[in-house]
């Protein structure tokens, strides 16, 4: 919103207060001053002039030698202007003047003939070409026919003149008119609002005898004012006109034009006018578009309607989208003579989605989708009306064809002062609070105590207690709010017990080599319960960005393995990444999804790469079984963790485990299948996946420190022939048992596959050491311990020495 200050004055007094000033008091009120515009800056010795005569430079044929009558003396300026002609009062700019952008004007030579200045477009004034007046738009402007010359251009232009440009909150409606502006500067000055007078003298003959009015879409359009004015004289605006709206950023058009568009400056009411011969039923009927319904708006642009629009027809077609844009077909043009002025109150949101629907966006639907005032509705009707007989000659006529069920009555709030000083922390005196209210023109009477207002409709956004403690405070001033340390019991921040562990886990997998990465948590339907640990109905977006983006997703992997077939495209052969995020499983009773926290990773290249020791190892799946392990013993969870073979789609079927935390299955690592990793275009990939949540969970067994042994230990190695279905764990668990307290550590440290093993067998290595951390073991305690462990492992699981 631009606020002229020069415009601003016609409504509340601001002499004596810098324009500067004035923004800083509004913006500590509440409604931030975005730039402050002064028109006039580096703008020196422009004065008006009259051409007394034009002819055309005998070298250029482009160019016009003008004699101009600047005052006191007439000079010659050379003018490559299309429109200039003699008998025109113009804006030169003398030797010695200044133009923005620092540029000088100086006596000089064209073609030979000497110019003494020159004869300016707005434009060359700083004015933005878009609110130049089409008939100037490619040449100098042409002032009014009673400008003197030799007086000053930049007050008679209004460019004397310092603008406001507002940034305002959705709820500020009020402050899009320059009266709303008013209400609150004069509340911030304590000064009072001098609101226009509207006087004329209509016509004997009666508007509902010319025009009638029928209202179909009662709900969409609660309240609709047409007035009619006869024998109006379509011209250009006068100068005061023009320049409010430029300084506005608005085009001005024609006296018509441009009074509507004044009056929705002025109250924030939306006009129309219609040439009332074009309707040609002498009818409106405000109703919903018929579904494939064509119209032209003013924009010339054909429109196919919905029916859920809302239209102001003649009875037969749509002449108005409501409240967004007039039709082509009932423009007001030059040889309008009667014009119908429509004022209404269209409900926000058919506005709104009507402006949505056909992409159009209008300073009208602007102020409609925010809410106008019910009542001023009829009063801008009547000042329009006013206006039109005073700058077009209009002949009003007397009332208006109107239909009205709108609720106009004010919202009640009933205010005490000391819940408005607990909930700021101050002690305003209810004087006070009274004194703020009364100078926003804010209805209020203070009884037993309390404060009774009565919220003005112009202030649709004061609706509860907390609306009005809002204006209490911003008027007292933010800046009086006393500053105080907390009251009560201080905690120092920290991490939960939960995301300490969760930082501890992303510590460890980029200690352990990976990458972190973050994905989408948004996927496909199709990719959604891909490599899923747990599945449940899928959480679908109402309306999603695409259908690659259309759920939540159940698994970490499907976005990880794009990164990595995205970073392998690239020529990165060897990549590991992590990520620890949430995936969705289902819907709760609260409506919401299930969210549960999860970490997966995988690596896929070479796992060593040293190539000064010609030394380098792919990775496989005791690579990424190692991760998983060191995992669980940062999280002090190896002796609760234990690992089964498993099959799961998308992965290896001989390749691939299932992770378990106390029997239950909480992940699953292995080798991404063959077909999957053809699919993706990797080598061999590794992945894991784990529910993250139930890992943190679990309470990690303390850490026991045992003194530095005393005594020696005892190693002893065994080759163990057993069936190719054995699993090393089963075989490690047999000897822990037979081995007892003596037996401190077990490790598999070989596996052959061969023709010196019978078909269907393998051979399994394993080392155990033997300790006593109160004395030094002998051989024959050590035979004998181990020679139970040998007869242990033949009985349970036919384990033979391999010979």
């Amino acid at each position: 919103m631009y606020v002229s200050t020069k415009w601003l004055e016609n409504y509340v007094d601001t002499k004596g207060i810098a324009p500067a000033d004035l923004a800083e008091k509004i913006t500590r009120a509440g409604i931030e001053v975005d730039t402050i515009i002064d028109r006039s800056e580096g703008l020196t010795n422009i004065v008006v002039g009259h051409v007394e005569s034009c002819e055309k430079h005998p070298e250029a044929d482009k160019l016009n030698i003008c004699q101009v009558n600047v005052g006191e003396e007439t000079v010659q300026i050379i003018c490559g202007a299309p429109n200039v002609a003699a008998g025109q009062n113009i804006i030169a700019a003398l030797p010695g003047a200044k133009l923005p952008g620092g540029m000088k004007i100086k006596k000089a030579k064209l073609r030979g003939e000497v110019s003494n200045g020159m004869i300016c477009s707005l434009q060359e004034l700083g004015v933005e070409g878009k609110t130049v007046a089409k008939a100037y738009a490619e040449g100098i402007y042409v002032l009014p026919a009673d400008a003197k010359p030799g007086t000053d251009a930049l007050s008679l232009l209004g460019l004397d003149d310092v603008i406001l440009e507002f940034d305002l909150t959705p709820n500020r409606a009020d402050a899009l008119s320059m009266l709303g502006v008013a209400y609150e500067v004069g509340a911030i000055l304590s000064q009072d609002v001098k609101l226009p007078t509207i006087e004329y003298t209509a016509s004997n003959e009666k508007a509902e005898d010319v025009l009638t009015l029928k209202v179909e879409a009662k709900e969409d359009n609660p309240m609709y004012i047409a007035k009619v004015v006869k024998n109006v004289k379509v011209a250009e605006s006068p100068l005061w006109l023009q320049n409010y709206l430029m300084a506005a950023g608005v085009r001005p058009h024609n006296n018509v034009v441009d009074i509507t568009n004044f009056v929705l400056l002025e109250y924030g009411q939306p006009l129309h006018a219609f040439d009332y011969d074009r309707l040609e039923t002498k009818e409106i009927v405000v109703r919903r578009a018929v579904e494939g319904e064509k119209m032209t708006t003013l924009d010339d642009v054909e429109r196919t309607l919905h029916a859920d629009q809302l239209v102001i027809t003649n009875g037969k077609e749509p002449v108005a989208l409501a409240g967004v844009m007039g039709g082509a077909n009932s423009e007001v043009h030059d040889g309008t003579t009667t014009v119908v002025i429509e004022s209404a109150y269209f409900a926000s949101a058919s506005v709104r989605k009507t402006s949505k629907d056909v992409g159009l966006r209008s300073d009208a639907s602007t102020r409609f989708e925010k809410g106008v005032d019910p009542n001023r509705v009829a009063e801008a009707a009547e000042r329009a009306a006013q206006l039109m007989a005073e700058l077009a000659g209009g002949e009003v006529l007397a009332g208006a064809v109107q239909f009205d069920e709108l609720d106009k009555e004010s919202v009640r709030i009933i205010l005490s002062p000391d819940y408005v000083n607990q909930r700021l922390g101050m002690k305003i005196p209810m004087d006070e609070m009274v004194s703020i209210l009364e100078r926003l023109q804010i209805p209020v009477e203070a009884a037993n105590g309390q404060l009774i207002v009565d919220a003005p409709t112009r202030r649709q956004d004061l609706r509860i207690k907390e609306d009005l403690i809002e204006e209490i405070a911003r008027l007292y001033g933010y800046d009086e709010i006393p500053m105080t340390l907390p009251i009560g019991e201080s905690v120092p921040g920290g991490l939960n017990s939960f995301q300490e562990k969760r930082r501890l886990v992303r510590r460890y997998m980029e200690s352990a080599g990976l990458y972190q990465a973050i994905t989408y948590s948004l996927t496909s339907r199709a990719e959604s319960q891909s490599f899923a640990l747990e599945t449940a109905p899928v959480t679908e977006l109402l309306m999603p960005m695409s259908e690659d983006r259309s759920v939540l997703r159940q698994s970490l992997l499907p976005h990880l393995l794009d990164a990595t077939t995205y970073n392998v495209a690239r020529r990165i052969d060897t990549v590991s990444l992590y990520e620890t995020g949430s995936v969705f499983l289902g819907t709760q009773e609260d409506g919401l999804p299930k969210e549960v926290g999860h970490v997966a990773a995988v690596i896929t290249g070479k796992w060593v790469d040293h190539a000064w020791q010609q030394e380098n190892k792919k990775v496989d799946f005791f690579v990424m079984k190692g991760i998983v392990e060191g995992l669980m013993d940062t999280l002090g969870l190896t002796e609760k963790v234990t690992y089964a073979k498993a099959t799961h789609d998308g992965l290896h079927p001989g390749r691939t485990a299932d992770i378990l935390l106390n029997g239950v299955v909480v992940g699953v690592l292995g080798q991404l299948h063959p077909s999957e990793q053809k699919k993706r275009d990797l080598k061999e990939t590794y992945v894991t996946e784990m529910n993250l949540a139930l890992l943190l969970a679990e309470s990690a067994e303390a850490l026991v420190y045992e003194q530095v042994p005393r005594y020696p230990s005892m190693s002893r190695d065994i080759a163990l022939v057993v069936s190719k279905d054995e699993a090393a764990g089963s075989l490690m668990d047999i000897i822990q048992e037979a081995g007892g307290k003596l037996l401190k550590d077990v490790t598999v440290f070989d596996l052959y596959e061969g023709d010196k093993v019978d078909e269907g067998l393998k051979s399994l290595a394993f080392s155990l050491t033997y300790f006593d951390a109160e004395r030094t073991l002998t051989d024959e305690e050590v035979v004998t311990r181990h020679d139970k462990v040998l007869a242990a492992l033949k009985e349970k699981s036919g384990a033979v020495l391999r010979g």
